[in-house]
């Protein structure tokens, strides 16, 4: 038997460079022979291109030892030339390497009839040596026997190389070859072997991808060294692992690699929730310098990219207090969006009622200065303000409330008034329409968890009372302004009503929160805000510690003022009736919002049922001992404010503070006259003691005894100059 082919390619260069110190010139003769018949038998171009290579080598080499023998030179200067022969001849066997594979069987005669190419005639002949047979060695075990390849497929380039077919069997019979059998046949990684999943294909016929050489991955784009940013977006942020899996970056403006803005389109598929630290990741940058603006279109999202943050300079309270009053559609300033325009939410409805407006920020976020700005757009628009702050002297801006609950007991007795008012409403107007004779109210609960959480001893009350609020009140010009440290489930009383209720009637305000808190994935999932982190947004500005670091030593400066540089205070999420949720800042407070209020007295409530009995409604509890069956008509409340609250004995508890601050008429205050006159040194004793003004009813309730008896003492202390009265809050001269 002659030799195949493919020894043929391999080793015709071989005998080549070993004649050719001897053949001299004839040696031209035998290397085209020799490429005539690579060409004949159908060599592949890379093969055919090496053995010409390696023939002309040889027919030099041959040339130029028949001269040196010829003119009488020594013969091993003959000999030496055959050295640049052989390693042609070795240089074709590395590069024949690469384009066959190793040792191949010889080829069946029934693949060679079938017009099979050369590459497929190997891979078919590999496959019946080893797999299928019929086997072609004495003593070889197949993988398994009848495995026919069928449907041979070719994919060629000067880079790869791969195969498809489909393994086939007779009918009844069930494929058993692995892509580990199939890859130690051709010599190449299990990894580089692909089948289909027998779950979804005949169990005789399955079909196999092989790539016999893989195409060299292309290099990916170095970290902060990027040739466009549309090709660093493609490597990293549009790839499967990717922040934005198969999106495409147009761009917009481009002012350098940290300062541009563009489109991210994903084709006809919604883009969903981003995580803002992954796609800071894949950029190379922090979160801090990337925004995300969410357009009409689902399959498309706005980036923007900054050196430095577009709200880090802040806007000015003092610039846009014209901003600050209600607009003809309800809305008033809150601070500006990242793209510069201004952020407005909504305090009221035309037509239909108030709105509602649900903050979450923990402490230093900027959430008692956005309190402060409601506080003064409410008062530039003439809303009337029930105001509770369960903890005490935490609102500057408290004078431009009609009411103020300061402090636990005052706030819970500050959220009875306000239920009350409602339920005054709704008697009055029996119709949904509400015809806006009465003032708007905004009900402003800070620190509602204090109030609200199930450790709280308002807990069953509070929520009650919170999710009729939020429920019925809009209609009736009453909206609720509800602040909390987390947007944690259990901050609302556990009560996805309230949340609920919050986001349908206006807007929310989410500000950085404590790591662990800020996550709104999940069960705390609120529609508009997916994938946002609120934990994630930076106290301090980047670079803001080398500032630290350069501070002056020279001592503590009374007449510095805090910059919107110094911290992200107020930097957070906006969200809005219809919106995703888009990054903003809130004011900045360059000067005390109170101070811009002007002359005009708070707004107050109107004179009804409800406001004229607010003494005994804020100390009647409106739930029954067990947190249950809340009062739910006007009549009924007034009822049991007249027969007082319950005492510790028909409660079943041991008397406490509270209980004792129940019974003004319990108090040596109000035991006749002399009583009366001893109230003035402990009214002074308290406003001294206190850190914030009080009004006549937290001082009547702090000294347990009627307000009655506390206001006539007070205009007494006024008269001595004693006590000031700044818009119903007393205060020591």
């Amino acid at each position: 038997m002659g030799p195949t082919r493919a020894q043929f390619i391999q080793y015709a260069p071989a005998a080549l460079a070993v004649a050719a110190a001897a053949a001299g010139p004839w040696s031209a003769l035998a290397a085209g022979a020799a490429g005539t018949g690579a060409w004949a038998i159908h060599a592949s171009a890379p093969a055919l291109r090496s053995l010409i290579a390696c023939g002309i080598t040889a027919t030099g080499c041959g040339i130029a030892a028949h001269q040196v023998l010829a003119s009488g030179m020594n013969p091993l200067f003959a000999l030496g030339l055959a050295i640049p022969a052989g390693a042609a001849a070795l240089a074709h066997h590395r590069n024949l390497a690469g384009e066959l594979l190793p040792a191949l069987p010889t080829t069946t005669t029934a693949a060679a009839e079938a017009g099979q190419s050369s590459q497929a005639q190997v891979i078919t002949a590999y496959w019946m040596e080893f797999i299928s047979g019929p086997t072609q060695t004495e003593g070889r075990k197949l993988i398994q026997a009848d495995a026919v390849l069928a449907h041979l497929g070719l994919d060629v380039g000067d880079e790869y190389m791969s195969f498809t077919g489909i393994i086939t069997l007779p009918q009844g019979q069930q494929v058993r070859v692995k892509p580990a059998d199939i890859a130690s046949v051709y010599g190449i990684p299990a990894s580089q072997v692909e089948m289909g999943d027998p779950k979804h294909y005949a169990p005789n016929a399955l079909p196999v991808t092989v790539h016999l050489r893989k195409a060299p991955e292309q290099p990916q784009i170095a970290a902060g060294i990027p040739t466009t940013v549309e090709e660093l977006w493609a490597a990293h942020v549009a790839i499967p692992d990717g922040a934005m899996p198969g999106t495409a970056l147009t761009l917009t403006r481009y002012d350098g690699p940290l300062d541009w803005e563009g489109i991210a389109t994903r084709e006809r598929k919604a883009i969903g929730a981003v995580n803002l630290q992954d796609l800071a990741g894949n950029l190379d940058l922090s979160s801090i310098q990337i925004a995300l603006a969410p357009t009409d279109k689902p399959s498309q999202m706005g980036v923007r990219v900054m050196k430095e943050h577009a709200l880090m300079h802040g806007t000015m309270l003092s610039d846009v207090v014209d901003e600050l009053a209600m607009d003809s559609r309800g809305y008033v300033r809150l601070g500006t969006y990242i793209n510069a325009n201004a952020a407005l939410v909504p305090l009221a409805q035309p037509g239909s009622g108030a709105r509602h407006l649900y903050l979450v920020g923990g402490s230093r976020s900027g959430k008692s200065g956005i309190l402060e700005q409601i506080l003064l757009s409410a008062h530039k628009s003439r809303i009337a303000v029930i105001l509770a702050s369960p903890q005490a002297g935490t609102i500057a801006g408290a004078g431009l409330a009609a009411y103020c609950g300061d402090g636990l007991d005052e706030a819970m007795g500050a959220l009875r008034l306000a239920y009350a008012v409602m339920l005054d409403r709704e008697a009055r107007y029996r119709t949904p329409r509400f015809p806006f004779t009465d003032p708007l109210i905004e009900f402003i609960l800070d620190e509602a968890h204090m109030l609200l959480l199930a450790s709280s001893q308002y807990h069953l009350e509070a929520k009650a009372i919170v999710e009729q609020l939020t429920r019925r009140s809009l209609k009736r010009g009453i909206g609720v302004v509800l602040a909390t440290q987390t947007p944690l489930a259990e901050d609302l009383g556990n009560s996805t009503v309230i949340r609920s209720q919050l986001l349908i009637g206006g807007g929310a305000v989410f500000l950085r929160c404590a790591k662990g808190q800020g996550s709104l994935v999940g069960t705390n999932a609120v529609e508009g805000a997916e994938g946002i982190d609120l934990s994630m947004i930076p106290p301090q500005w980047p670079g803001q510690y080398a500032k630290i670091a350069d501070r002056d030593m020279s001592g503590l400066d009374t007449e510095a003022a805090a910059r919107p540089e110094d911290g992200t205070f107020g930097l957070g999420y906006l969200l809005t009736p219809g919106s995703q949720a888009v990054q903003f800042r809130s004011l900045h407070l360059d000067v005390a919002p109170v101070s811009l209020a002007g002359s005009l007295p708070p707004v107050k409530v109107e004179d009804c049922e409800a406001w004229r009995h607010r003494e005994a409604i804020m100390r009647t509890p409106m739930v029954d001992q067990r947190g249950k069956n809340l009062i739910g008509s006007l009549a009924d409340l007034l009822t049991k404010a007249e027969q007082g609250p319950p005492s510790a004995a028909q409660q079943g508890q041991p008397a406490g503070p509270q209980q004792a601050h129940a019974h003004p008429a319990s108090s040596t205050g109000s035991a006749g006259g002399d009583g009366r006159e001893l109230l003035k040194p402990r009214i002074l004793e308290l406003l001294r003691s206190g850190s914030s003004p009080m009004t006549a009813e937290t001082i009547a309730r702090k000294l347990g005894t009627s307000v009655k008896h506390v206001r006539p003492r007070l205009s007494e202390l006024k008269g001595r100059d004693e006590v000031i009265n700044e818009n119903t809050l007393w205060r020591a001269a």
